[in-house]
């Protein structure tokens, strides 16, 4: 039996089509999607990179915030030990 890279290309393309056929008319999630609201249509579009990029960007602040908010507090921390250090010195 021989197997051509070609033979298995057109197998594939046929087996992408029969889906698209068989599956075209039950994906019909965006009918009625204009009188939706503004963040459905914009979840439905195309453009959901800016939605990631949204959402990434959320996570990296959180992140910076938390950093900063612990390097506070690690500085007062170092303060009050050196502030105890001196007084056990003197």
């Amino acid at each position: 039996m021989k197997f051509s890279l070609i033979q298995a290309q057109e197998d594939t393309v046929a087996a992408v089509d029969t889906l698209t056929e068989n599956y075209s008319q039950q994906w019909d999630g965006t009918t009625g999607l204009d009188q939706a609201s503004p963040l459905i249509q914009a979840v439905a579009s195309y453009d959901l990179i800016f939605i990631v990029l949204g959402v990434s960007l959320v996570i990296w602040f959180v992140l910076l915030f938390f950093i900063i908010r612990v390097d506070k507090k690690v500085g007062k921390l170092e303060e009050e030990i050196e502030k105890s250090n001196r007084k056990e010195i003197s």
